[in-house]
């Protein structure tokens, strides 16, 4: 973690390390098991395999590095000036001050969704986009607007980002073989694959099944880190603003604004969905205590975890609840 005021977050440390770890474990068997396969059936599959892992490891190296210019591609967004957006980079001037960190670019994305986020591979290097929704078309107060952007600024510090984007190394590999090993099963790979094999399962099939095993574990393993680093961001973000009460109302507010964005809007914000202070979906109402599929595939924790989170940092703090910190979707 960068040397801010931001709360270290051992947890956070732990799991970005057992993460990593566990997936570089998995990349090794999964480099040795594609190995195992192609020279026990004598195939001559290793081009799909070298093309995968150099298609693969660009991508990767390139979300690294050009992660924050990827992102304003999606979002739509530009970078602004304090003169172009003075509330926006005076809110922002406040909390690095306040964090002793870096200043990140500021940008706003032209969608009435209210919603931010922040992405780079270091403090140097990075970007908060926030979107015209969260800024003028929400009821959000300073102080809400403030918490939501101390939760983003917290992902910068926490450099979670990074290891998010390094983590998903080994989820496009394996996407990409699965795709390319496809291919060549439909355009004849999978004939001359089988005559190798003797009659045999063919070996781009076998080489699709273990991929996609490998992409189902790290994506999961990624996904259960995504879930952490919110809760993470969100305990940050309150302990350096005092007021986990604001967080708690913007989280309310923003989640609960999701229901008058068209669905069409919501489809085409996907894509930055793990990135963004909340989920970009409709909020979903009574349900249970049990765990989902949704819940397990989510890139955030449920509202009510995280709300709960806050109240537990309120009273920390000595100071006194209120409803909304305990105020589920169904307000």
């Amino acid at each position: 973690m960068a040397r801010t005021r931001y709360a270290p977050d051992r947890g956070l440390t732990v799991r970005m390390t057992v993460t990593m770890f566990l997936l570089g474990l998995v990349f090794v068997a999964f480099v040795a098991a594609i190995i195992g396969i192609l020279t026990a059936v004598h195939a001559s599959g290793a081009a799909i395999v070298l093309v995968a892992l150099i298609f693969g490891g660009g991508s990767a190296i390139a979300s690294l590095f050009y992660s924050d210019k990827i992102a304003l591609s999606a979002a739509g967004a530009r970078v602004v000036t304090p003169q172009d957006e003075p509330e926006l980079h005076a809110i922002v001037d406040r909390l690095c001050a306040l964090a002793d960190m870096d200043k990140p670019r500021v940008a706003i994305a032209p969608t009435r969704m209210p919603n931010a986020f922040a992405t780079g591979r270091n403090s140097k290097n990075s970007v908060l986009c926030v979107t015209e929704g969260l800024m003028y078309h929400s009821n959000l107060t300073p102080e809400e607007k403030e918490g939501v952007l101390a939760h983003e600024l917290s992902h910068v510090a926490h450099k979670d980002v990074q290891v998010m984007t390094v983590a998903s190394l080994l989820a496009i590999v394996a996407g990409l073989l699965v795709r390319f090993a496809f291919y060549s099963e439909l355009f004849g790979g999978g004939r001359r694959s089988s005559n190798n094999n003797q009659g045999g399962i063919p070996v781009v099939l076998i080489i699709m099944a273990v991929s996609v095993v490998v992409y189902a574990v790290s994506f999961l393993l990624i996904r259960v880190l995504s879930r952490y680093r919110e809760l993470a961001a969100d305990r940050s973000g309150a302990l350096l603003t005092g007021q986990p009460s604001a967080l708690a109302s913007a989280l309310t507010k923003v989640s609960q604004g999701m229901s008058r964005i068209p669905n069409e809007d919501l489809r085409a914000a996907e894509p930055l969905n793990a990135f963004y202070f909340a989920p970009a979906m409709k909020l979903t109402r009574g349900g249970g205590g049990g765990k989902s599929l949704s819940q397990l595939f989510s890139t955030h924790p449920s509202l009510e975890k995280r709300l709960e989170q806050l109240a537990k940092i309120q009273r920390e703090l000595g100071q006194p609840t209120a409803g909304g910190l305990s105020a589920g979707p169904g307000d």
